[in-house]
């Protein structure tokens, strides 16, 4: 039992630190931008009738705060979707 609650421990600190630790290596906006097109690339459901994706509520509200300067919360809120999404977050894409 013991063990299981170290590894818990573990798993949430990697998961609570790594956003963090990935947007600072990326321009703010840029980061915001790749965090939502990934998500529109693999968050769209290839079903019919199915409303995710690019349309997805809480995508269209984080690129409103990216258009609107304010990336921080856009990435703050995109991480959060894709965890909640069980989708992982993208390795930064380094220029050059």
């Amino acid at each position: 039992m013991h063990n299981l609650v170290l590894r818990s421990i573990a798993v949430a600190a990697a998961v609570f630190t790594t956003p963090v630790a990935i947007a600072e290596e990326l321009p703010a906006e840029a980061r915001c931008d790749q965090l939502i097109e990934y998500f529109d690339y693999y968050g769209q459901s290839r079903g019919e009738g199915v409303t995710d994706g690019a349309r997805n509520m809480t995508r269209i509200g984080a690129r409103i705060d990216c258009d609107e300067g304010n990336y921080e919360a856009g990435i703050a809120t995109m991480v959060a979707l894709l965890i909640c999404k069980r989708m992982g977050l993208p390795e930064p894409e380094q220029d050059g």
